[in-house]
């Protein structure tokens, strides 16, 4: 079993287009969508959830209105704001924790004088197992203001693997997040190879080197494509040269192709519509294929 992890050091790259892609190509995939604080694979995939869960993690204060004091002792001692003054219509004063700003880190439990606050689990999202028109995929979706994406991200890619091994499918295509932060090294590590999404511009440059050097760190081999590149060609080149210097290896470029767009808007990749983007990708498909095939051979 391989796992190629598409991901890219900024937003916006067209990495999920091309993800999408890449997975209609390949042969019997499963798909993971590790971008769980903006997940949108499924709009080009119309995945039917078969199988739903809950993600809990991390705890979450709450105070008991019927034994709280009004003492102010968890507000004096909360460092995030997150506890509310409130005084009733008789006069009575307490206090309430808000979900949003509350990081469950406990404080106000351990100093409540009252012990009026309890700490539960936290619920931050759900995590679903679908069948798409090209196979299972496994996708999450990430709680408002919740936290632990990272771990979210890391319970994805531990199913994808599951269902790999259960039907019996050699590949995993993961749409990872983007930048460089907890949600990408959750994305990239044990990963056999990685796909680095880039647009000719400053930005697109600048993260593309920062999450190179990312997968240097644990090793992992990295390939690069510049999506657009059309739009800017002399900053095309130059992110190519840095990506070598990088140790990367090049697999191609795409051009800017309002096929793509119009492919969005009816639910679909653009391999299965067609246009030059379509073209380019099923161009670069190959190189990355013939090396995840070596990678097989080899182990």
């Amino acid at each position: 079993m391989k796992e190629l992890v598409v991901i890219s050091g900024k937003g916006g790259t067209g990495k999920t287009s091309i993800a999408a892609a890449l997975a209609l190509l390949a042969e019997r995939p499963v798909v993971a969508d590790c971008d769980v604080d903006a997940a949108d694979l499924h709009l080009l995939l119309a995945p039917e959830v078969k199988e739903r869960h809950e993600f809990i993690s991390g705890h979450e204060a709450v105070i008991r209105a019927a034994d709280c004091t009004g003492c102010g002792k968890c507000a004096e001692r909360c460092r995030f704001d997150a506890i509310e003054k409130r005084v009733g219509a008789d006069g009575r004063t307490d206090y309430k924790v808000d979900p949003v700003a509350c990081e469950g880190c406990g404080v106000c439990v351990r100093f409540c004088p009252a012990h009026a606050i309890d700490s539960p689990d936290s619920f931050c999202g759900e995590w679903m197992v679908s069948e798409t028109r090209i196979g299972p995929m496994v996708h999450a979706r990430l709680a408002a203001a919740a936290e632990n994406s990272g771990k979210l991200v890391s319970l994805v890619r531990k199913e994808a693997r599951r269902v790999a091994e259960e039907q019996g499918r050699e590949l995993i295509i993961v749409d990872g997040p983007p930048g460089i932060g907890c949600p990408v090294i959750a994305s990239l590590t044990g990963a056999h190879w990685v796909l680095v999404v880039t647009e000719p511009t400053v930005s697109g440059e600048h993260d593309m080197a920062r999450v190179l050097e990312l997968a240097a760190h644990f090793g992992i081999p990295a390939a690069v494509c510049v999506n657009k590149y059309d739009i800017n060609l002399d900053a095309a080149v130059r992110i190519e040269s840095v990506a070598r210097d990088k140790g990367a290896f090049i697999v191609g470029r795409i051009p800017y192709d309002r096929a793509v767009t119009e492919a969005q808007i009816l639910g679909k990749s653009v391999v299965e519509t067609g246009g030059p983007a379509a073209e380019a990708i099923q161009r670069l498909w190959g190189p990355l294929k013939r090396s995840l095939d070596i990678m097989s051979i080899s182990a």
